[in-house]
């Protein structure tokens, strides 16, 4: 009699009726792989297994490269997508002051961000009646602050758009939010010949809600389009 166990009838027709599911389980091919190999010995090389080995190795890889494109797909159509609703809201308002309260109201909702402020330079103080009424999200600031601040006093050029994780914010720019802001996004803008530039600061909570690793094509484009919309009103 022989001593190997046999299979029962029923999983045996089981198997002979249905042999995809044995072939498309990829945990039982791996058992019935894993004992053929026992099965042949240690002195034994089975180059069709290592083939096959490597070829799953890179089809895993691949699954993985392919998740991770959709994901960005999606993730930059979310992007553009929140961009756009935000500068429609933006160009809204008829009136100043209607539309910096949407920049502090439903546009950094739509952007997600925790504070916006902006900020102009100016050789005047900033106790213009406007200026104090909309404090939350407007100041003014004396010339060449702008540029310092983004660069964070290091003199090299500042940047359209930067990006970067922040441990002491700054409590001209935030005021009382300033305990809670850990990252920003300085949108440098410029108004044109003649005038002195501003700076539009969007801050979050959320330290990884803004990084210098990440891509500032979208900020860029709403850079644009908001420096265009204060030239109207500084007209």
């Amino acid at each position: 009699m022989s001593s190997n166990p046999k299979i029962e009838d029923a999983l045996r027709e089981a198997i002979i009726s249905q042999p995809d599911v044995i072939l498309d389980d990829s945990d039982v091919m791996q058992a019935l792989i894993a004992a053929n190999e026992r099965a042949m010995g240690g002195n034994i090389v089975d180059l069709r297994g290592i083939a096959m080995e490597r070829l799953e190795a890179r089809l895993d890889r691949l699954e993985d490269t392919h998740r991770s494109v959709i994901a960005a797909a999606y993730e930059n159509l979310a992007g553009t997508n929140q961009i756009h609703r935000a500068i429609l809201r933006m160009l809204d308002p008829v009136e100043f002051e209607p539309f910096l309260r949407d920049l502090g109201g439903e546009v950094a909702e739509i952007l997600r961000v925790d504070a916006v402020k902006l900020v102009l330079e100016s050789v005047q103080n900033d106790n213009d009646p406007a200026v104090q009424r909309m404090g939350e999200v407007l100041s003014v600031a004396e010339p060449g602050f702008i540029d310092d601040y983004i660069t964070q006093g290091r003199g090299n050029m500042a940047r359209q758009v930067t990006l970067r994780s922040i441990q002491d914010a700054s409590e001209h720019i935030y005021g009382e939010k300033a305990d809670w802001i850990r990252s920003e996004a300085c949108l440098k803008l410029d108004f044109g010949a003649g005038r002195l530039p501003g700076l539009l600061v969007l801050g979050a909570e959320d330290p990884h809600m803004f990084g210098p690793q990440q891509g500032t094509d979208l900020l860029t484009f709403f850079t644009g389009v908001f420096e265009r919309a204060m030239r109207r009103w500084l007209s």
